[in-house]
């Protein structure tokens, strides 16, 4: 059972999970629109919101802290400077998570995680 677990564990070693996380963050820094599996989206809700969060501060720990975390120069100059600015007087809810279709292959359910 995993009642009060903190995270999903997707399948993957803690490596492969938090390369996939920041890739995952990185596309959505450039896009701000894709399309994964719901888990996949729930998942990186948590910890895009929480680099939003960081980022919001705006100043040069919030660039360093940010970049610790996506390691991708140009995403995490939009972060800080384009995207949280936007979110600055919003607290928590920087994104949307809309439920789309059955995925043909292995009918994963598919999602749509966009910014607000």
């Amino acid at each position: 059972m995993r009642h009060k677990h903190g995270y999903r564990k997707l399948n993957r070693t803690s490596s492969h999970r938090a390369a996939l996380l920041k890739n995952l963050a990185i596309a959505l820094t450039k896009e701000e629109r894709i399309e994964t599996t719901l888990a996949k989206a729930k998942e990186l809700r948590r910890y895009y919101e929480k680099l939003i969060t960081k980022a919001a501060k705006g100043d040069f720990n919030a660039h360093r802290a940010v970049f610790a975390q996506l390691q991708d120069k140009a995403c995490t100059n939009k972060l800080v400077t384009e995207i949280a600015p936007k979110y600055a007087e919003r607290n928590g809810g920087y994104t949307r998570i809309v439920k789309t279709r059955l995925r043909r292959g292995d009918a994963a359910p598919m999602a749509i995680i966009e910014l607000v």
